[in-house]
């Protein structure tokens, strides 16, 4: 996702203009282009970034949109892949090429499972990441770093089990290094799933996920808001609440169901 023009409400108000750029593979001539499953997930993904920007509605471009803090920003992209599993998102979308019937529910039922394989340990390599991202920055001379010694002292601090590797070994981390967009941030992704479990949630307990108060609340308070609200104000005015981390443990598979 990426803004030619942010809004703001200068001058008689300045509409937003924003672009998704998908790089999905492209079929051969003369077949369909099909998506994958991580296709449409990172589709709805940016999509929802998309919608941060365009439903924005601040005064100043400087607050707009996704100009709110890092620990922040992915939240509005993350709640928004929660609605490409939905059941009725997919009826109306998910259909066969040739027969245009749509997904059969045993099938979703398998990629839901699907998608909770391997997640404790995803989370633990994503974590020993984070945190090693955190030691790095936190160092105040860096002169005579060893990357290599390093990152094992620090691994070894945090008990990293032998069995699994880092998601990022730290000289290619380009989150970190190709710009100063993540450093020392590399933990918000974690944090955002946090919230987007959380904030689903609310459509849950619902009963809808389209029910229109929360969907109002939703949009006033995280779509909208920019980076005129202090993050933690908006969350609890949107859910009433501060956030909770067991939705996302129960999403990964990490703690059993509740029951609605």
């Amino acid at each position: 996702m990426s803004n030619y023009r942010l809004q703001s409400k200068i001058g008689g108000g300045v509409t937003p203009i924003v672009v998704n750029n998908n790089n999905f593979s492209k079929a051969p001539p003369g077949k369909p282009t099909l998506l994958s499953i991580d296709d449409v997930r990172t589709l709805f993904h940016e999509f929802g970034h998309g919608l941060h920007g365009l439903l924005s509605n601040v005064r100043y471009e400087q607050l707009s949109g996704t100009q709110v803090l890092r620990d922040f920003v992915e939240l509005p992209s993350q709640l928004f892949e929660h609605w490409f599993l939905e059941p009725s998102v997919l009826r109306q979308h998910a259909r066969h090429v040739t027969t245009d019937e749509p997904i059969p529910d045993a099938l979703v039922a398998h990629i839901k499972a699907a998608r909770r394989f391997n997640q404790g340990f995803e989370s633990v390599e994503y974590t020993a990441s984070a945190l090693l991202d955190l030691a790095l920055h936190a160092q105040t001379d860096v002169s005579n770093v060893d990357i290599d010694a390093f990152e094992k002292t620090e691994l070894e601090k945090i008990g990293m089990p032998q069995a699994i590797v880092m998601r990022h070994r730290l000289p290619h981390f380009g989150h970190l290094f190709s710009s100063s967009s993540y450093a020392s941030q590399y933990y918000v992704y974690l944090w955002a799933e946090v919230l987007d479990a959380d904030g689903f949630e609310a459509f849950v307990e619902a009963g809808d996920p389209f029910d229109t108060s929360v969907t109002e609340r939703l949009y006033k308070f995280i779509y909208s808001s920019g980076n005129c609200l202090e993050p933690g104000e908006a969350y609890r005015a949107f859910r009433g609440r501060d956030p909770s981390v067991e939705p996302m443990l129960r999403k990964k598979g990490l703690l059993a169901e509740a029951e609605h």
